[in-house]
């Protein structure tokens, strides 16, 4: 089965790479159709998410930063926490959890139901149809959704810091811009976009390599979910290597 999804990923990444009359087969309304169905029944739990993960980490950073009588960093800090690292992994997490588990699960259904045999007796190839237009939305999507996390976790820390410790919002909206903001919003943008190909990609070719009926949907969905936390967590560490091991302080720069 391990062996079946390697050789079906790598089938999939060579007609990603080397044909690209794909982009031709595609269909437009199937992509918009994922987009609506990924992006904004996820917005309101990343946001939510975001706003609370924001508070707790905040409330952990203020005090030790008043007691360091370094209020002027808290702002950056905090920016280059949820930038680099805490919003696109948990965006990605989130995303996994409510969004690929239920690719694997749809696609590993029709699968089982024979739709699938059905798509090939049309003439249609299922990778055209069913895989590309979710790769497609999960790469609009993700970063879009990343971005909303980042904007609502710097709102939510200056909104803690004024009601709990009276910083001034002016003060931490400055403090922000001694870090590299834009430098750091890249590169969490190239993050989020291969966390975004590779989960799509697992929780597509999970759900169409299940086996086993009604059982191997439930096994194929866990398998996908488990697959995509352990490949976000590594590529984060790869990335965050490649990305940031040799760049030069945030203090440094400003």
């Amino acid at each position: 089965m391990f062996v079946r999804r390697i050789l079906l990923f790598i089938k999939v990444l060579f007609y990603l790479l080397y044909d690209f009359r794909w982009w031709q087969t595609c269909r437009a309304l199937n992509v918009v159709d994922q987009i609506k169905l990924v992006g904004i029944n996820s917005l309101f739990i990343v946001m939510i998410t975001s706003f609370f993960i924001s508070l707790v980490f905040t409330l952990q950073v203020v005090k030790e930063f008043m007691y360091l009588n370094a209020i002027d960093l808290i702002g950056s800090i905090v920016s280059i926490a949820f930038i680099r690292e805490l919003s696109p992994v948990l965006t990605s997490i989130i995303f996994v959890g409510k969004v690929c588990s239920f690719f694997t699960s749809e696609l590993a259904t029709m699968l089982v139901t024979e739709q699938i045999d059905a798509l090939f007796i049309l003439g249609i190839n299922p990778i055209n149809y069913l895989i590309f237009p979710r790769l497609i939305s999960v790469l609009v999507t993700l970063p879009l959704l990343n971005l909303f996390s980042i904007l609502t976790s710097l709102i939510t820390s200056s909104f803690i810091c004024f009601i709990l410790y009276s910083i001034d919002p002016l003060f931490f909206i400055r403090s922000l811009f001694y870090s590299s903001l834009i430098i750091d919003l890249s590169k969490s943008l190239i993050k989020v976009l291969v966390f975004a190909f590779f989960i799509s990609l697992i929780s597509c070719i999970w759900g169409l390599t299940a086996q086993g009926g009604s059982k191997g949907v439930g096994l194929s969905t866990t398998s996908s979910v488990v697959t995509c936390l352990i490949s976000i967590f590594i590529l984060n560490f790869i990335l965050s290597y490649c990305l940031f091991n040799n760049f030069v302080s945030s203090f440094q720069m400003s």
